[in-house]
This record gives C-alpha cells, structure tokens and sequence, in this order.
C-alpha cells in the first residue's frame, strides 16, 4: 500500500512546478452530494461554464471504450447527450471510434492497463487539447493483479503529464465499478483507496481535478454487470453516465472549467 506521506511528497513536489494556468483558487467545499450538485435554472439555461464547449477526452481501457454495450456506445452517448441538452456544445476527442453515435471518438483501449494508457495519451493529449479529461482505467491491473501497491505512484505519473500535456484541462477522476470476482473486487478496493487519497491531495494543492465514486449507491451494481462480471450492462453504463455528470456538474461549480486551446481542424461541437 502506497504510504500516505509519499503521495503528499510527490504531488506537493509537482505543486511547486505548476504551468501556468493549472492552480486554480481554493475551491468551495468539494464534497459531490445530491444537494451540492443540484444546478440552478440558469445553470441548465445556459450549460456549465456559461455554455463553454468541452472537448471531451474519455480515457481508459475497455469500460471507457463501450465494450459489451448494445450499441458499442457505453456511457459517452448517455453522457453526450446530457451535457447536449444541458446547453454545451460538445466534441469527443482521441484516436479510437467505436459505437453507433457519430461522435464516438475517445481513447478506450480493451485490456490496457494504466501505464499503458499513459503511454497512450502521452501521444494524443498534446494533440487534442482536451478542456475534459474523464478517465476510468485500473480494472485491468486488478484483473491480473499487477502492481497494485503501487498504483497510486503511477497514477500519479499520469495524471502530471496530463496536466503538463494540456494545462487548460480539467480531470474528471472515477473510481473503479464493482467487480464480480471477490478477489478482483478485494483489488480493486485498495485501488480505489488510492485514488482516494491521491485525489484529496490534488485538491488541497488547488488542481483542476474532481473525484467521483463509482461505487457509490448511484453507480453499477453487481446486477449491473455482464455475464463476464466485469463490464456494464446498458442500464450499467448509463448510471456510469449520471455519475460523470454530476462530476462534471462539480467541476462547474468550483469554478474549474476553462476553455480549450485552439487546436486547427477541431471544432467546438462534435457530430450530431
């Protein structure tokens, strides 16, 4: 288990080494309950951040990419349509398309695990510019029981570069969906454990970040999942959906979101 000091010493460390534009004042309380994101009718009027587009970069493995959903869309569409109808023009960015929705790029790899996603947005995040960065990866290092002790540090890892690679982006940050194994799930506890903790010090160093939980009473249960006991069912990924968009609902209002850099050829709105 990764020690509660040296994760405080390596994101303080990388606190000192801010780019411009990443601290953001001290937020209001961060806590993302019922009553906190319950948004105004202006709010829904106009769409979080005053309308601002998002430029969306789901990042992760299989469960991001929509994997064992009927229509091979996940929780993106569910999503997309939300923020769509709540007044944001929205664009799905990355390298991968998968899905029946004609914006359904993202950056879902099936079987990846975190250090291989890293490497993954190491090369497309400087490419994209995303102003949001949902990212659900670590199932698989839990499935194959890969360096869990340390997945916090690498973490870590992931999330300065991000930061670095695209300094205007908010990172929506969730913890793992319940798994049917009970070995897998005992992994994936501590897991979620980490990000835990890695996300309180985020936040207390004023990063742009928000945590959301997975396997909160509204997220997937294990009635939620797919045969293989790993994967969404539709109604899964849905609720999977709900829960990013109370996140990004937080992130509204702490005040966290910014536009996107200019990027040529990317426009603000995806294809409808």
């Amino acid at each position: 288990m990764v020690s509660t000091k040296h994760l405080l010493w390596c994101v303080l460390a990388c606190a000192s080494q801010l780019v411009d534009g990443l601290a953001v004042q001290k937020p209001r309380d961060s806590k993302c309950s019922a009553n906190s994101v319950r948004g105004t009718q202006a709010t829904q009027a106009k769409g979080f951040g005053d309308g601002l587009p998002l430029r969306i970069m789901p990042l992760g493995a299989s469960i991001t990419h929509g994997y064992k959903s009927s229509d091979g869309n996940g929780y993106r569409k569910y999503l997309r349509d939300q923020l769509e109808k709540n007044g944001n023009k929205v664009n799905m960015v990355g390298e991968r398309t998968g899905g029946t929705m004609k914006d359904a790029e993202s950056e879902g790899w099936e079987g990846y695990k975190v250090d291989q996603v890293h490497a993954k947005a190491d090369k497309v995040v400087p490419k994209y510019k995303p102003n949001l960065i949902l990212i659900n990866v670590g199932t698989n290092d839990c499935i194959q029981n890969y360096d869990i002790p340390n997945a916090g540090n690498r973490m870590i890892r992931m999330l300065n570069d991000l930061y670095k690679e695209s300094p205007k982006a908010t990172i929506i940050l969730s913890t793992l969906i319940v798994n049917a194994n009970p070995k897998v799930q005992s992994r994936v506890k501590d897991f979620n454990n980490q990000l835990k903790m890695l996300a309180d010090r985020y936040r207390a160093a004023h990063y742009r970040l928000v945590l959301v939980d997975m396997q909160s009473d509204a997220g997937p249960k294990l009635s939620d999942l797919n045969k293989d006991g790993v994967h969404p069912t539709d109604e899964g990924y849905k609720k999977m959906a709900n829960i990013w968009f109370e996140g990004i609902k937080e992130a509204d209002q702490q005040h966290f979101l910014q536009e996107a850099e200019k990027v040529n050829g990317i426009p603000d709105d995806g294809p409808n």
